[in-house]
């Protein structure tokens, strides 16, 4: 059972799954930093200088909204969409160079191939082939 547990985890398939998952978690935490101290506080600014908000308190406060003693706080969603939508670029792209780097490793491997698949040496019978088919036209000539 531990064998098979071994095998399992040292095949490449998984040890690239576990790299890709504590790196996207780092990756993550920079991203939603990035979007909670710069993008959400510009979009509340924007929002706040829109709606004549004067001071800065107010207008990063202007995305959360309280109704009947429930605060929705739309600038949370808008920042976890932000966040989702930069990772998934960032990912997408990440995964579009890998896969054409993967692409031209393997076509650059199959035209190698290629190229060592040259023809063979002609044999002898080939030599006779060809002097036989010599022969023959000449000898219609």
């Amino acid at each position: 059972m531990i064998k098979e547990f071994k095998e399992f985890i040292m095949r490449g398939n998984v040890l690239d799954l576990a790299v890709g998952v504590v790196i996207g978690g780092a990756f993550t935490a920079i991203v939603t930093g990035m979007v909670d101290g710069l993008i959400t506080p510009l979009i509340g600014m924007v929002v706040g200088l829109l709606s004549g908000g004067g001071d800065l308190a107010g207008m990063l406060s202007v995305l959360d909204v309280t109704i009947a003693g429930s605060t929705f706080k739309f600038g949370t969603v808008i920042s976890s969409i932000i966040t989702f939508l930069i990772t998934g670029f960032v990912l997408f792209i990440v995964v579009k160079a890998a896969n054409g780097a993967r692409a031209r490793a393997e076509a650059l491997s199959k035209k190698e191939s290629e190229e060592e698949a040259v023809e063979p040496e002609p044999t002898a019978e080939d030599y006779l082939r060809e002097i036989r088919d010599l022969l023959a036209a000449k000898q219609r000539v």
